[in-house]
């Protein structure tokens, strides 16, 4: 029998850090676990990022109440996986907003996403018999849309696809401040399961444009000033391409999975192995190289017995 993922076997619990990145404008992060952002209104809040489940949900809301009493009425998630979406009832909002194309996957493969994602990383579920359902927008948007919490503007964007073809990106000019989901990481691995390597570049492109004072990343702790933004941009981008590179020369002979996997770890190990969710990520990351490099524009859909089948595949 194969081994276990190694996101099976991580039930440590992660340090949460509510760091201030601009004015009423704040990043949960949680040493690579997933992280979430708060942008506080003149009369309300909005969230990006629901968390995995309401009962993890609510630690956004402590750290919230900590700050500001003002309700919390809109939800904002930047894509579709599971881990993003499935707290967003716990918040009580009357707008969940998510881009077209973001809801078009919730629709196509968020049951199936939702079941991989818990068998794969059951600490990241904690409660999660308290999830009512797959979790729909109310509001949808194609390139882009602007929200205005009394007098402070929100701008929703779809910049490219990268991390999922659905991603959205949310800037506050007032502060030029950023939230990039996880198109940008910090110090954490990027997921690329459900992703599309030649665009990400592009996009992150296009993320630089902004020159942002500050992001709130998908993973990693909050970048605060345009140097620490830069690094992770650059970190990002040297992490998607360390990843692709490999598995498409193998793939460009007809090489199999395994030696792609092989030489995917032989180039990243050295500069990555000490990433968050580093070997979490890496056989979906591997898998889906693999196949954008055969011309597989649009991800497989990850099921639970897929998932299992990869692995075995790749232990050889």
């Amino acid at each position: 029998m194969a081994k276990a993922f190694a996101s099976q076997g991580d039930m440590t619990e992660k340090k949460i850090t509510f760091d201030q990145i601009g004015d009423g404008l704040y990043a949960f992060t949680a040493e690579g676990d997933p992280n979430s952002g708060v942008i506080i209104g003149d009369e309300s809040v909005m969230i990006v990022e629901a968390q995995a489940t309401p009962r993890l949900a609510n630690k956004v809301i402590e750290c919230v109440r900590s700050v500001t009493d003002k309700p919390i009425s809109h939800v904002v998630l930047t894509h579709y996986h599971a881990v993003r979406v499935l707290g967003a009832s716990a918040y009580g909002a009357d707008q969940i907003i998510m881009g077209d194309q973001a809801r078009a996957m919730v629709v196509e493969r968020g049951q199936e996403d939702w079941d991989s994602e818990f068998q794969r990383f059951p600490r990241l579920f904690e409660g999660h018999e308290s999830i009512p359902g797959l979790t729909y927008p109310t509001t949808t948007f194609s390139d882009d849309m602007t929200v205005y919490l009394g007098n402070r503007r929100i701008d929703l964007m779809h910049l490219g696809r990268a991390h999922t073809s659905g991603d959205i990106v949310i800037h506050v000019p007032d502060q030029n401040v950023m939230f990039t989901g996880d198109i940008v990481e910090d110090h954490s691995a990027c997921y690329c399961g459900d992703g599309h390597f030649a665009d990400w570049g592009d996009t992150l492109d296009n993320i630089a444009s902004f020159d942002v004072d500050a992001i709130a990343p998908g993973r990693g702790g909050a970048l605060i000033g345009k140097d620490a933004v830069e690094r992770a941009i650059e970190s990002t981008r040297d992490f998607v391409y360390s990843t692709y590179a490999p598995a498409a020369k193998v793939a460009a002979r007809g090489g199999s999975l395994k030696e792609a996997w092989d030489a995917v770890r032989a180039e990243c190990d050295p500069k990555f192995a000490d990433y968050a969710i580093y070997e979490h990520c890496l056989p979906f990351n591997v898998a889906r190289a693999y196949d954008e490099a055969r011309g597989i524009d649009t991800p497989r859909i990850w099921t639970a017995q897929r998932d299992l089948e990869m692995w075995e595949a790749l232990q050889g």
